[in-house]
């Protein structure tokens, strides 16, 4: 199994930047791919960004594109999100995910994910 611990979250202005951290720990080797989910009241959980463990390979939403990178140290065993110019549609709680085992589908789907992280709140205010 893999244990996840997101971190880095608060409540900033908009125009604003955050940097989230997610560790992991455990069985990180079999880790596939790991990503950031956020999910704001109301609303279903959906895909942020994630990144490939092996090939560094990225995929971000269409909503966070050019304003969010997603990173990974390995040798760490820690995933970044780097959330800049965030505007108030951006707070949600956001979730660290993994995948363990290949999987062929959507890296950007929550159902690809077998575990999760509790979640950080990030708050942008205008």
């Amino acid at each position: 199994q893999v244990q996840l611990v997101e971190s880095g979250g608060g409540s900033v202005q908009a125009g604003g930047s955050l940097r989230l951290s997610c560790a992991a720990s455990g069985n990180t080797y079999s880790t596939y791919f790991m990503g950031w989910f956020r999910q704001a009241p109301g609303k279903e959980r959906e895909g942020v960004a994630a990144i490939y463990t092996s090939s560094g390979t990225t995929r971000y939403a269409d909503s966070v594109k050019g304003r969010f990178t997603i990173s990974q140290d390995n040798a760490k065993n820690t995933l970044y999100l780097q959330m800049n110019m965030l505007k108030p549609e951006d707070t949600a709680v956001y979730f660290c995910a993994a995948r363990a085992g290949f999987y062929a589908g959507s890296c950007l789907d929550r159902y690809a994910y077998n575990y999760w992280g509790q979640g950080t709140q990030v708050t942008v205010s205008s």
